[in-house]
């Protein structure tokens, strides 16, 4: 799937990997995330693996009982268009397509603030 099929949607896009202790830590909270704000038609919550061990991550998504869309980017396509510098990274795409916040490194995904946010871009 390419993001810009999404335009016009809110997109929050997580590069991540199973080898990242950072990365595993947060999932739980973006599981979270996915939760309160999957029924918004207009959002779209992706992880892309950048793992090269695809084998890695449909055991580790399913043992974990993650429900939100997950892409295999091992050749880093998405990582590199969007610059990422480490891992996990993430980012909230608005309706247009533009990146309007970014983040590198984990992050507590159940703040208000950033839950606010959202619902007002949505």
């Amino acid at each position: 799937m390419l993001l810009s099929a999404l335009r016009g949607k809110v997109i929050f896009l997580n590069v991540w990997a199973t080898w990242c202790p950072v990365c595993r830590r947060e999932m739980p909270a973006i599981q979270k995330l996915y939760a309160e704000f999957k029924n918004y038609p207009d959002f779209h919550l992706i992880a892309a693996s950048e793992d090269q061990n695809q084998a890695a991550v449909a055991p580790f998504i399913e043992n974990h009982g993650y429900q939100f869309q997950v892409l295999l980017d091992p050749g880093s396509q998405v990582g590199n268009a969007y610059r990422v510098r480490g891992l996990p990274s993430t980012f909230i795409i608005d309706r247009t397509g533009r990146v309007i916040w970014n983040c590198v490194g984990g992050l507590d995904w159940s703040s208000a603030d950033l839950r606010n946010t959202l619902r007002r871009l949505l």
